[in-house]
């Protein structure tokens, strides 16, 4: 899939970030789209310096639209910056085109004993997650996220969305028009730490915070 695919203007700043540290992160286990995997006690640290770095930036109750992806990972990262914020976190929107990546029969195992099994895992090259077998593409991603952003494009204001590691990449590279990954037919943009924020604005990416949780998968 393209990045540069037709898209309707988007109107706001986007504020993406990847939710805190999780007890699959601590254990080496493959999260995908797992519904609930708890923050640790790092994560939500990490969160509160999200919660932190975003309040310095836009101040007590910004006007923002919230968004995460419906796992439990997100939205307890969401809950800590709402707080920080001063925003109603029961006003948050979830969307299920916001999740990680799908990773089917691999998912919730433990990344050791799938490289024990002789499968390719992670792409530490690329910092990306191989696609599990039975799991989901890149270009699948690329186009549920992409139908998300169409569907936002029109709305006023800003936006604070928090989700995933490779999702959020992928998420990043469509909206700022990065060229698709060689072997993976979607976009992808550099990967950031757990507990990190950027700032999109006009298609140009902008580091509001660099995280110190796991990297970059």
């Amino acid at each position: 899939m393209k990045s540069d695919a037709a898209m309707p203007p988007r109107r706001g700043r986007d504020y993406i970030a990847r939710h805190g540290e999780t007890v699959f992160n601590a254990a080496g286990r493959l999260q995908g789209d797992h519904p609930h995997t708890p923050l640790t006690r790092a994560g939500f640290a990490q969160a509160d310096e999200m919660g932190r770095a975003l309040r310095e930036k836009l101040g007590a109750k910004p006007a923002l639209t919230l968004w995460a992806s419906p796992t439990g990972r997100a939205l307890q990262t969401l809950g800590i910056i709402a707080e920080h914020l001063e925003l109603d976190w029961h006003a948050a929107r979830t969307d299920p085109r916001l999740v990680e990546i799908g990773m089917g029969s691999w998912g919730g195992a433990y990344y050791a004993a799938l490289a024990e099994a002789g499968e390719k895992v992670v792409d530490r090259e690329q910092g990306l997650l191989f696609p599990a077998p039975d799991g989901e593409t890149y270009p699948e991603i690329a186009a549920r996220v992409s139908a998300w952003l169409a569907d936002t494009a029109g709305e006023a204001g800003d936006r604070l969305v928090i989700m995933h590691g490779i999702s959020s990449r992928v998420l990043r590279g469509v909206m700022t028009g990065a060229a698709e990954i060689p072997g993976y037919g979607a976009p992808a943009a550099p990967g950031l730490p757990q507990g990190s924020v950027v700032m999109i604005d006009g298609g140009v990416e902008t580091i509001v915070h660099r995280g110190t949780g796991h990297a970059p998968a």
